[in-house]
């Protein structure tokens, strides 16, 4: 029998390949004629200077190399256009070439008489980002399968902005600085225009987010990372939808696995020794993803929230990039003191830990952590929930002010800080979050025998439950297994 042999292209960056990767095992871990080639877009150099860019040699250690295969594709120093709000979609959108000349040479590669096993071309997964590369799965003829790292009410939303904009003429900018609410058909409650994602309110890049939405559709199906039983209803109501392709819940996907970085792995151990130390669910970690960062007057303002709430804390705490400067921000190191108040470090050595790097999936798993104050990106919403640790809300970029929306008033999950809160290109709140308003989230967030602590402790198990055998995900899996080998 012939192996099926699928091509997975992630976005650029280690957060969209660390993703890329934990799919790709769990394909062919369910299915023994499946193999996958992951083809890797990095950055122009420029740009992957001190941030987290990612290449093959970052993950083949993780994945066993007669199943998985990793490429590199061609760098190109020739693509400088990275000031641009829709820079990444160009981007991905200059390496349609690359992608088919790659293609094309595998599938040579494959049907020579010297391949020992005989494979096909059986389709493409593509990341969310990377519709572009629909054409050119049409072209080879195999199918195309989305990657949507979001959660299913995000997907709805796409669609149902997309289709008041198509069908009913709607401009979304109209929302920018509007008092007007959005009615979404997925919730229950009507939307504050405040937490509708940046980029159907800036005008060079709501036409980027529809024509995405657009380019969904015509894909064979979307592989979503949740599970049916945190959004049943959205689930359905997609899956019932005839026009719409088929919805895949298989999540939650996430890497909870080991640190290959030796200097990571030291800090890691540094902080579980000391996480090791502290009672039970006591603990409040500050974290804010990989873009995550503040400038030094709301750093005071956290800072003083901590030391008066009592709590103990881990706080991860990362430095800004140079204004004006796209990248990641990077650890203060030894200048750490020099951003925080005069004898902040000294008088809470006691209770609270500052630190750079995070290894948060451990630091969640661990019995000591009580809450975490996110971002609320999805990968970290779902880790929390995972690990049965309740969240406060302070989203930053992106979707994150929908999902805080998402997770405090429709479902009861989360504390509030903010809901509403961005900093992010072209977009960003003005006003400091106060410490008041800080120590208020975390009080609420650690209150013992809370509910919100009982509901996601009770979803937590359900969470595992949908990935074990003859759960929910793991059931939609089996199914697009078979829909991808049948194709």
């Amino acid at each position: 029998m012939a192996e099926t042999q699928l091509v997975l292209i992630p976005s650029p960056g280690a957060g969209h390949l660390f993703a890329a990767v934990e799919l790709a095992k769990l394909l062919v871990g369910r299915h023994h004629s499946l193999s996958i080639v992951v083809l890797v877009m990095s950055f122009p150099s420029d740009l992957s200077k001190g941030t987290a860019s990612a290449t093959s040699d970052s993950f083949a250690s993780a994945v066993d190399p007669t199943r998985v295969r990793f490429i590199d594709l061609p760098l190109d120093d020739t693509f400088h256009d990275t000031t641009t709000s829709n820079f990444l979609l160009h981007f991905i959108e200059n390496n349609r070439a690359n992608v088919t000349r790659c293609v094309a040479g595998l599938v040579a590669e494959w049907g020579s008489a010297s391949t020992p096993t005989p494979r096909r071309l059986g389709g493409f997964v593509l990341d969310m980002f990377c519709t572009a590369m629909i054409e050119v799965a049409d072209s080879f003829g195999v199918p195309s399968y989305t990657f949507f790292t979001c959660n299913a009410a995000f997907l709805e939303l796409m669609f149902d902005m997309q289709e008041q904009t198509d069908r009913q003429g709607k401009n979304m900018l109209d929302y920018k600085d509007s008092k007007e609410e959005y009615v979404f058909r997925g919730f229950s409650r009507r939307l504050p225009a405040s937490v509708l994602p940046s980029i159907v309110l800036v005008e060079e890049t709501v036409d980027q987010f529809l024509q995405i939405a657009r380019s969904f559709r015509r894909a064979n199906g979307i592989i979503v990372n949740t599970f049916l039983e945190l959004e049943q209803n959205t689930i359905k109501f997609l899956q019932s939808d005839p026009d719409m392709p088929k919805v895949y819940p298989v999540g939650p996907i996430l890497n909870i696995g080991g640190i290959d970085d030796a200097r990571k792995l030291q800090d890691a151990n540094d902080v579980l020794k000391w996480l090791d130390e502290q009672p039970t669910a006591s603990v409040v970690f500050l974290c804010f993803g990989s873009m995550g960062s503040f400038g030094k007057d709301q750093v005071r303002e956290i800072a003083a929230a901590l030391e008066n709430s009592g709590h103990r804390f881990l706080w991860s705490l990362r430095r800004p990039p140079p204004q004006g400067k796209v990248g990641y921000p990077s650890d203060y190191g030894e200048e750490i003191s020099e951003v925080l108040p005069e004898g902040f470090l000294e008088r809470t050595a006691g209770v609270g830990k500052v630190i750079g790097w995070a290894p948060q999936a451990k630091i969640l798993a661990h019995p000591s952590t009580g809450g975490f104050v996110s971002h609320c990106g999805w990968n970290s919403t779902l880790e929390s929930i995972y690990f049965g640790v309740p969240m406060a809300t302070w989203p930053l970029y992106a979707e994150q002010q929908f999902n805080a929306f998402h997770l405090t008033r429709e479902l009861g999950l989360a504390a509030e800080i903010r809901i509403d809160y961005r900093k992010e290109f072209r977009m960003e709140s003005k006003e400091l979050v106060t410490a008041d308003e800080i120590e208020g989230g975390i009080r609420e967030l650690m209150e013992e025998g809370g509910e919100k602590r009982r509901k996601v402790k009770e979803l937590s198990e359900i969470c595992r439950g949908a990935l074990k055998e003859g759960g929910s995900s793991y059931l939609a899996f089996g199914e697009l297994i078979s829909d991808l080998l049948a194709k």
